[in-house]
């Protein structure tokens, strides 16, 4: 299908505006069925500062994120959350929560490093539990990490 670029009337301006091919073949893919009725500057007017600023997001939409007051089970310290908090939940304040969570550092291994530890037998007891009663073949796992580990790129 070709586009041919159409000359329509704003609703709000009643001013002239094109809508090119480009927007023509956007709209195809997209399956809008209508074309459209506001001229850009009218489009951005009716959508608020916030388009103009060129921000996203609700907050630029004019949504306001809901805060909770509310009070930390494990420091007791007044603290707002960003969600409103359920019955027989705990809620913590954010520092608690940080000493709460696990850390990920020291679980990321590179690509040689899995090679160095499978040529040398280095950690093989992490997935001694993975054999024949989980269903899982240790030569087929193996064989896969050495293929993958020998195509990554070497740190």
């Amino acid at each position: 299908m070709e586009f041919v670029d159409k000359i329509l009337k704003c609703v709000d301006c009643s001013g002239d505006f094109i809508f090119t091919a480009g927007e023509q073949l956007f709209f195809f893919d997209k399956q809008f069925k209508n074309d459209p009725k506001r001229c850009k500057p009218c489009k951005s007017k009716r959508a608020g500062g916030a388009a103009r600023a060129g921000a996203t997001g609700p907050a630029a939409a004019g949504i306001s994120r809901t805060e909770t007051r509310t009070e930390c089970s494990e420091c007791q310290v007044e603290t707002t959350v960003p969600f409103k908090p359920t019955q027989g939940r705990p809620v913590l304040c954010r520092q608690c929560f940080q000493a709460k969570r696990v850390p990920t550092t020291g679980a990321l291994v590179t690509a040689s490093e899995t090679v160095g530890m499978i040529k040398t037998g280095v950690g093989a007891g992490l997935v001694s539990d993975l054999g024949p009663d989980m269903g899982v073949d240790m030569g087929v796992v193996s064989a896969e990490l050495v293929a993958a580990a020998a195509q990554a790129p070497q740190a």
